[in-house]
């Protein structure tokens, strides 16, 4: 059976900010680029994107800047125009710039304001003559030299363009292009790099990770969850100023831990209280903490969606929950990843499965960091192996990705210390 993926990677500033998201693209067994072998496939590629992106490119793509590839198929398409000019930049290869028909649509989206940028950037008079016209140059970490990027990237800044390295695997070749002044960059390395840890390992003795396995049993005792949030004044405070924020206020207050619990609801509560505690430390500052945040919500609700399709697994849902949500714990904890299980009350298939790959906790983790990489055949091999649809995945990643938006949006919203209008008529 055919597959067809489409996965958002980071494009992040040299700060650690995001800068915007790449979409790449997969459809008809074929990656959906310049390099498809016929015409047939390239309708059908295209046909695949249009489709998914008239559902959700207003939800779950908006509100971020968006870089994607549009080859001549989705530009005759009018793609482009699925998406806000303030939130697209329409990415170009050669396959287009060489060709007529695609450059006269390029032109034309460019006069309507839209931000266009050039990938694998050549030294040759038909990219020279494009400069003009677009805001963002881009090059392979796995095919330029040092020379090459140091030059593009002068050219660039000498023209108000910035300069974006993408493909970026290791730790020197993210140094690289940070020393040659890249304004941007992405790839692997880029997506898992964080500049500082949040917590030391001493972190891991607090009552957060008995809260968050107490939160995704199947079965939660509320009282065994009030008490860990009782013992614990920054999870306290932080509990009852969100089930009184905007979001969730009712006719009364609430001012117990209790009345608290109640409001929000167990599911919303085991959603958050991992953000709220590491979002709320106060020890660390650095932009990509925010992202790896975010990861561990995806990997979170990924896992636990993924298992309504996969065969045999030995854990539960809410399991998968927590596989998904500690995956990233040694970058967020200064502490090896297995050093940082063993403090942790979770199946040992969860920890085998995270660790060493084992098993079909093992594979469910693969599943998910391939799909994140946009590893088209580990994706293929592994839903393969769990028995899961690979026709479901873009849907069940995009479905997860929205929710996670939502919560993090309403998580982070400031809150609003003032009374509803009728409290206090009756």
């Amino acid at each position: 059976m055919s597959s067809k993926y489409i996965v958002r990677q980071p494009i992040k500033d040299t700060s650690g900010k995001i800068l915007g998201y790449e979409i790449v693209y997969h459809g008809e067994n074929q990656a959906f680029s310049s390099d498809s072998n016929s015409p047939a496939n390239e309708f059908a590629s295209a046909d695949t994107v249009y489709s998914f992106l008239t559902q959700n490119s207003t939800t779950t793509l908006k509100g971020s800047l968006n870089f994607m590839t549009f080859t001549t198929m989705l530009l005759m398409k009018k793609t482009p125009r699925l998406f806000d000019k303030s939130e697209l930049v329409i990415q170009i290869d050669d396959s287009v710039i060489i060709h007529p028909l695609s450059m006269h649509f390029v032109d034309q989206y460019a006069k309507e304001g839209y931000k266009i940028a050039v990938n694998e950037f050549q030294f040759a008079p038909r990219y020279l003559a494009l400069l003009d016209s677009i805001e963002y140059i881009k090059l392979n970490a796995k095919n330029a030299t040092d020379v090459t990027i140091r030059n593009t990237v002068e050219v660039a800044h000498s023209m108000n363009k910035k300069c974006i390295i993408s493909h970026i695997e290791t730790a020197e070749q993210y140094q690289k292009a940070i020393s040659l002044n890249a304004d941007a960059v992405e790839g692997p390395y880029v997506a898992e790099k964080i500049t500082t840890k949040v917590h030391s390992s001493a972190y891991l003795q607090s009552n957060f990770f008995r809260l968050m396995v107490a939160l995704t049993r199947d079965e939660p005792d509320v009282d065994e969850i009030e008490q860990l949030i009782s013992m614990d004044a920054s999870l306290s405070y932080n509990l009852l100023k969100m089930a009184n924020s905007v979001f969730f206020a009712l006719r009364h207050r609430a001012t117990t831990i209790n009345q608290a619990i109640m409001t929000l609801g167990l599911g919303q509560l085991r959603q958050w209280v991992y953000l709220l505690s590491a979002a709320n430390s106060g020890e660390n500052d650095d932009p990509g903490t925010e992202e790896f945040l975010k990861k561990s919500f995806m990997r979170a609700h990924f896992c636990s969606e993924l298992m309504k399709h996969a065969e045999n697994m030995p854990i539960s849902r809410s399991e998968a929950y927590l596989m998904g949500m500690f995956s990233t714990l040694n970058y967020l904890v200064d502490a090896p990843l297995e050093e940082i299980l063993e403090e942790l009350p979770v199946a040992d298939e969860v920890k085998n499965g995270l660790v060493r790959g084992e098993g079909r906790c093992g594979m469910l983790y693969k599943l998910v960091l391939s799909y994140e990489n946009a590893d088209w055949d580990g994706i293929n091999r592994m839903a393969e192996e769990l028995g899961i649809p690979n026709q479901l995945l873009t849907t069940i990643y995009f479905n997860c990705m929205e929710n996670v938006g939502v919560l993090w949006d309403q998580l982070t919203h400031a809150y609003q210390d003032q009374v509803p209008e009728d409290e206090g008529k009756e």
